[in-house]
């Protein structure tokens, strides 16, 4: 039996008005006002279960358009019934890294208006036992967001390398105990295959020699399984370079990260944007010539004592906007 949380979408109010704040600006609106309805084409990487389209969609004009994307067949399921009821909304079912193809398909390159982007899992994949995302409740080892197709995490746990397991353990879960681990898991699916969330979890906390306060000594591992399944990191940087690519001048990109790696590809490239082009030291530049992208726009945010109070899983989100120069 599961024990479902509400899929409440974090930083739900912030993340939006970053969004449209910059073109409520571009149109001249007072933001002591109260809020006019934007114009505009905006995308919604990662549709969820529709909290942040939902937001976007109430702030928007008649002539607006929102174009969402996700993998999870069930997320699919709920934006089509709001795509049904709302005409200015259509869902990809496919990742985010398609978004520049679907973009040029719709004719809309350089004339989006904002792009967002809620990474990680949601509540339901982990709140679901047979998504196998959670070594919390027994289900079968699989963890793909598109549970449709695609191998599962235990097609990766069966035929993943040792010492590529090691790698995934270090750079995806940071996990220091990433040798020791692996070797636990390959020793044992030469005995018994591995299928199931609480038998991988039971194998790495026997293995695990040091377990964190209050943290599973599996979660580390699972979540470095879960982005090698489903390709996360290279997703990520694909569809950055991609919304820089679609965006207008103006245009913002507002991305929440849940874990460190996601935060830091996501601040290195905004940084990257806002430098510009590297020349070699000594060499006479003009300012044109830096080629600067976007400009960060304010500081990292980060969810509030009451969103906390409300939704635990907040704790660990960290917002970052820019804003397309040219």
């Amino acid at each position: 039996m599961n024990t479902q949380q509400p899929h409440d979408a974090v930083l739900l109010i912030e993340a939006v008005e970053a969004l449209v704040q910059g073109n409520a600006l571009q149109a001249g609106a007072d933001s002591q006002q109260s809020p006019q309805k934007i114009d505009g084409i905006f995308i919604d990487c990662t549709f969820g279960r529709g909290g942040h389209s939902k937001e976007l969609l109430s702030r928007l004009s008649d002539s607006a358009q929102l174009l969402a994307f996700d993998k999870d067949p069930q997320a699919i399921k709920v934006a089509q019934q709001l795509a049904q009821q709302d005409p200015r909304f259509s869902i990809v079912h496919e990742s985010f890294s398609q978004l520049e193809q679907e973009v040029k398909e719709r004719g809309w390159v350089g004339e989006i208006s904002g792009v967002l982007m809620d990474l990680g899992v949601s509540s339901p994949q982990l709140d679901q036992a047979e998504r196998g995302f959670s070594f919390m409740q027994d289900g079968p080892l699989d963890m793909r967001m598109n549970s449709s197709q695609g191998s599962t995490a235990a097609d990766w746990i069966a035929n993943t390398k040792e010492e590529d397991m090691v790698f995934v353990f270090k750079a995806y879960g940071e996990e220091r105990y990433a040798k020791r681990i692996a070797h636990a898991i390959c020793k044992q699916r030469g005995e018994q295959a591995i299928t199931r969330t609480k038998q991988l979890a039971n194998i790495i906390a026997e293995a695990h020699p040091r377990w964190e306060k209050h943290k599973h000594p599996a979660t580390r591992c699972f979540q470095a399984i879960r982005i090698a399944v489903n390709s996360e990191l290279d997703d990520l940087k694909a569809v950055l370079e991609q919304s820089l690519a679609v965006l207008k001048t103006g245009g913002r990109l507002v991305a929440i990260s849940f874990h460190s790696l996601e935060d830091r590809i996501v601040k290195q490239f905004i940084r990257d944007q806002e430098q510009g082009k590297d020349f070699p030291a000594g060499l006479p530049i003009t300012e044109d010539m830096i080629e600067r992208r976007m400009k960060k726009v304010g500081k990292f945010v980060k969810a509030g004592e009451d969103e906390l109070a409300r939704n635990n899983r907040a704790r660990s989100a960290v917002m970052r906007v820019a804003e397309k120069l040219a």
